[in-house]
């Protein structure tokens, strides 16, 4: 797909996010004394990691090993940083106040990282008038033009690789250990900035080759879900929407 696209500085992706961040950006931004979540889902264990999907790839070389119950499966933990209303850093020019720090995540957007994603502007929270023609090129036959966000792109996926000890060891730490189910939500911590940089900073630096083992349970607010889970043997819970889930589907009786 051949795509247009070109800023119109009209600050609306910089409002009521959770912008993905990576370790080290979690510390400055905590660091800062803005809020930092951790958003846990859990996936099934595939048979290897060498699957020719490069999304199904993707998606599981970004989750670590662990352990419900019975059921070897992977977590996937995303740090962001969570805010209402305009971001911290948004001046009322709609201009960027750490500009020269920005997370990854906002240099890339509105490029996508998952592999395979195809970018949708009705998805997005940049204008129409963003778009079409008269614009610079963003993609062309499917490919991200410039090469710095195509490099920004890869350096995020190879990153949240790296991270995957660190928010192992920093979960151990903050005592998360619930995890929806994949594409069904997310099971939300939400330390204080204090913590969540006391955490991040001490997984970061442990010992990584020290072995550990990563016990977690699944929540589900969808009684399918829930079944199945138990009859794999999983430690699974029943759960419904609210601050500690964000449930993709209404809760289920």
């Amino acid at each position: 797909m051949d795509i247009r696209f070109d800023c119109t500085r009209c600050g609306r992706c910089c409002h009521d996010l959770k912008l993905p961040l990576s370790v080290e950006e979690a510390i400055a931004w905590a660091g800062r004394g803005h809020q930092v979540q951790l958003l846990c889902e859990g996936l099934p264990q595939p048979p290897d990691l060498t699957m020719e999907d490069p999304f199904r790839r993707y998606r599981a070389e970004r989750a670590f090993e662990a352990r419900s119950g019975d059921l070897v499966i992977r977590i996937n933990v995303t740090l962001v940083g969570s805010f209402d209303g305009p971001c911290p850093h948004l001046r009322s020019d709609n201009l960027c106040g750490d500009y020269e720090r920005r997370p990854r995540a906002c240099r890339i957007y509105p490029a996508e990282v998952v592999p395979g994603r195809e970018i949708k502007p009705q998805a997005k929270a940049c204008p129409p008038e963003a778009w079409g023609d008269g614009q610079p090129w963003l993609t062309r036959g499917g490919a991200v033009v410039s090469t710095d966000t195509q490099q920004l792109i890869d350096e995020y996926r190879a990153v949240t690789r790296q991270d995957l000890p660190a928010k192992a060891i920093a979960c151990d730490l903050l005592g998360a250990r619930k995890a929806a189910w994949v594409n069904e939500g997310y099971a939300v911590y939400t330390p204080s900035p204090a913590a969540a940089v006391a955490a991040l900073e001490s997984a970061r630096s442990a010992d990584r080759g020290q072995s550990r083992e990563s016990r977690w349970s699944i929540v589900t607010n969808r009684p399918h879900t829930l079944r199945v889970l138990r009859d794999a043997g999983a430690n699974a819970e029943s759960c419904t929407r609210g601050g500690a889930y964000i449930g993709f589907f209404a809760d289920e009786s």
